[in-house]
């Protein structure tokens, strides 16, 4: 079984040390990126599973590599987690909003940081390995197979954690999710994550459903779920 590749990228040398060695340890190949533009170029060569991003590196952010890697092909799936010491609410919306999968505020433990690390890989995993494969809804298509999603034969640029939420909601039409359910299902029962942060990644699946946006409901003081266009809206 081939090891899992994670790219660490952090501008302390000290901690992204720390974090090679643990990481080395635990069975992962390591690559470690010390500025934006390296981050940007060792995702695309080294194709990592992961990638360990913190925001206040040099010579380019780390909210523009996150926007960045979310725009190319080669690394528009890898699932990214966030590394940072900006703890507002503010700052963590922000980062899902750019395509973050996750968000971890500094201090932190190692082996917190190794749990959600093998979480995320997990979800990743089990959302290409259950159930059917394809699912169509009116004009919106999910393949989980490529992991890809159409809307009117439209190709939709989705994050990992937005493509989640879709193939959550559309194979379950009908049913009314609040938002700690979407986290859960969505996101992974395991990921600490503001419910807020699910009116961000559903504001821009809308943007990106285009004229199908209606198809992910508002119910109101519940959450969200999927209608199709056929069925009739809620009081």
């Amino acid at each position: 079984m081939s090891k899992k590749k994670l790219l660490i990228v952090e501008d302390d040398r000290s901690l992204a040390g720390v974090l090679e060695y643990n990481f080395s340890t635990a069975g992962y190949q390591v690559f470690c990126a010390h500025d934006g533009l390296d981050a940007i170029n060792q995702a695309r060569s080294k194709a990592p599973d992961l990638i360990i991003l913190d925001l206040m590196i040099p010579v380019i952010d780390g909210i523009e590599v996150c926007r960045k890697l979310r725009s190319e092909g080669d690394t528009k799936n890898t699932p990214i987690m966030m590394l940072t010491a900006k703890a507002e609410e503010s700052d963590q919306l922000v980062g899902f909003s750019t395509g973050a999968d996750d968000y971890v505020v500094k201090p932190f433990s190692v082996r917190v940081l190794q749990e959600r690390v093998k979480s995320l890989l997990r979800r990743r995993q089990r959302g290409s390995g259950h159930g059917e494969d394809m699912v169509v809804r009116g004009s919106i298509r999910v393949d989980r197979v490529k992991h890809r999603a159409w809307a009117n034969n439209v190709a939709m640029e989705l994050t990992p954690s937005e493509f989640r939420l879709l193939d959550t909601l559309i194979r379950n039409p009908g049913r009314a999710f609040d938002r700690s359910e979407l986290i859960d299902s969505a996101l992974g029962a395991d990921t600490l994550v503001l419910e807020r942060t699910i009116d961000v990644h559903i504001r821009s699946l809308r943007k990106k459903l285009g004229s199908e946006a209606d198809a992910v409901q508002t119910v109101r003081g519940v959450g969200y779920r999927f209608q199709e266009s056929s069925e009739p809206e809620l009081a």
